[in-house]
């Protein structure tokens, strides 16, 4: 108890007051701060105050009274889900996507549970994301000159090569994977993430004629980039702070908001008796009944717990 309450006191005179706008000398020292916040040294010693991941607990099968996967899409134009497509690199914050955080993580080798489809089968290399994010294709003009023989110089190289790239200004949608489950143990209703999937245009198509003559619509026709197993990429997220609107010197990160469902979401799919069917192919072409089927699937949900519990 006296060890906790003198990392406290350190945390408070040192940590609290060294690491913000107010107490920097210079914009490099303020960035130099940032980039090393998490470690206070006192004395000889060192102390991280990285934040931890709490760790799920372990759920054995019968202790399940009943369960529901299901598919949800976070729209971030809408007011509510706005801080996870917020980027800011300025000397008062400095935030990132979420997509930013998850390309970073997959980047730098933190996240290797990467996968191009939702039921986690597919396992994408890192040297081949790239290809879903980018696309480089040579002008038409370039193409005929290099068939006729003429000498390409750098300078035609750079006129007639087009660079095609999804960033984060594109990624409006992000698709979650959960379940919702009975913990008997607890007597209530618990969620768990299981994945996500950033959603952006596919840079294979976009520029192309063709593509149009197809029916593709550029930017409105969104395809899933990659898919992420959630529980690994837990320790990424939780590194990255995420913008709240309320205060703006809050340190709540992306693992904490996710986990608490602190998001707007409409459901597309959910596990039934005929799989794992999107709304849309059962109710196609009419956008009114496919929101009520998604709110009467939420409500379920919802009331399965009070369900649950009456006799």
């Amino acid at each position: 108890m006296k060890y906790l309450v003198v990392c406290l006191a350190i945390l408070i005179s040192t940590g609290a007051s060294a690491q913000n706008l107010l107490n920097a000398k210079s914009p490099e020292e303020l960035r130099e701060m940032r980039a090393e916040r998490y470690d206070i040294v006192n004395g000889t010693d060192t102390i991280s105050t990285q934040p931890t991941v709490l760790p799920y607990g372990y759920i054995e099968d019968k202790d399940i009274l009943w369960s529901k996967v299901v598919w949800e899409i976070i729209d971030l134009n809408e007011k509510l889900n706005q801080p996870y497509y917020h980027s800011q690199s300025e000397v008062s914050a400095n935030y990132v996507s979420l997509y930013d955080a998850l390309f970073e993580g997959i980047n730098s080798g933190k996240i290797t549970e990467v996968y191009d489809d939702d039921n986690f089968t597919s396992k994408i290399a890192p040297e081949n994301l790239q290809n879903k994010i980018q696309a480089v294709r040579e002008s038409e003009w370039l193409q005929d000159k290099r068939a006729s023989g003429e000498e390409i110089t750098e300078q035609d190289l750079l006129e007639g090569t087009d660079h095609f790239k999804t960033d984060t200004r594109s990624v409006k949608l992000i698709k979650v994977k959960g379940m919702w489950y009975m913990d008997k143990r607890l007597g209530q209703m618990k969620y768990r993430l299981l994945g996500l999937a950033p959603m952006g245009p596919d840079p294979q198509v976009l520029g192309l004629t063709e593509a149009t003559l197809l029916g593709y619509e550029g930017d409105d026709e969104l395809i899933d980039l990659f898919w992420i197993f959630y529980p690994g990429a837990r320790e990424v997220l939780s590194s990255y702070t995420i913008f709240n609107p309320q205060n703006g010197s809050s340190l709540i990160t992306y693992d904490d908001v996710l986990n608490a469902r602190r998001f707007s979401s409409i459901i597309y799919k959910s596990q039934s008796e005929y799989g794992d069917g999107e709304i849309s192919n059962y109710i196609p072409e009419d956008a009114k009944s496919q929101l009520e089927e998604s709110n009467r699937i939420k409500n379920e949900i919802l009331q399965k717990e009070n369900y649950m519990w009456n006799y």
